[in-house]
């Protein structure tokens, strides 16, 4: 890979890996091992120790007996993780519709807004990364309703289905879709429409539990088709 200096290399190594996993170039079934990686990426263990440690972090691996492996949650497990999601997504808004002395923090969310609106106006390009995106809004509504240990729990929750979630940002359509719907969401709940920002939301993170498993399951139908 070169020489370079120790940090250039540490990205270097972390970012080559981490797009072979979200590119669905790494089996699930494949053993992540410094020597292996070491030799493959002709470095020493340091960067290697120090990319499958962020990896770890990102929650696109996980430590085996072996080592490190790829995260892919069974479809049982999926299906659990995501009814916790859209319930842990809806409740911050619900607490503020029961509890008329819960303020969402418009600061925060009209700077999200204005990130959302940048996002429009020069739209990425599909990617799969684009899910740890997509999060930082959902983590943003979620702590502005001011229940930082929900926020928590959503966070860790995402971070188990991200790498089944990120197949879902792979066509145009889906970006500008998901730009437009989380701009609706946030206007919808500065303008204190609550119910309607609800129904938005709960209609953003799937109106049922199936059609959000029909999207998982093809996600990953492609990645043991890439693996």
């Amino acid at each position: 890979m070169g020489t370079g200096t120790g940090g250039s290399l540490r990205e270097a190594v972390y970012h080559r890996l981490r797009d072979e996993i979200l590119n669905g170039r790494v089996s699930p079934r494949e053993r992540l091992t410094e020597p292996k990686l070491s030799k493959a990426f002709e470095v020493s263990r340091t960067p290697v120790r120090e990319a499958l440690s962020r990896l770890l972090s990102d929650g696109l691996v996980e430590r085996t007996d072996f080592g490190y492996a790829v995260v892919v949650p069974s479809l049982e497990t999926l299906r659990n993780l995501y009814e916790l999601r859209i319930t842990l997504e809806l409740r911050g808004i619900a607490r503020a519709v029961e509890n008329p002395q819960v303020k969402h923090d418009a600061g925060m969310l009209r700077a999200e807004l204005a990130r959302w609106e940048e996002m429009r106006d020069d739209v990425p390009e599909p990617d799969p990364s684009f899910v740890v995106v997509d999060e930082g809004f959902h983590q943003v509504l979620s702590r502005a309703s001011g229940n930082a240990q929900l926020t928590d729990a959503l966070v860790t929750v995402n971070q188990k289905i991200r790498a089944v979630r990120m197949h879902d940002f792979v066509e145009d359509e889906r970006i500008t879709a998901t730009i437009d719907e989380h701009l609706e969401i946030l206007r919808l709940v500065l303008a204190d429409r609550l119910p309607e920002a609800l129904t938005a939301l709960h209609k953003h993170v799937g109106e049922s539990l199936e059609v959000v498993m029909d999207r998982a399951s093809a996600a990953m139908a492609r990645m043991a088709l890439a693996g």
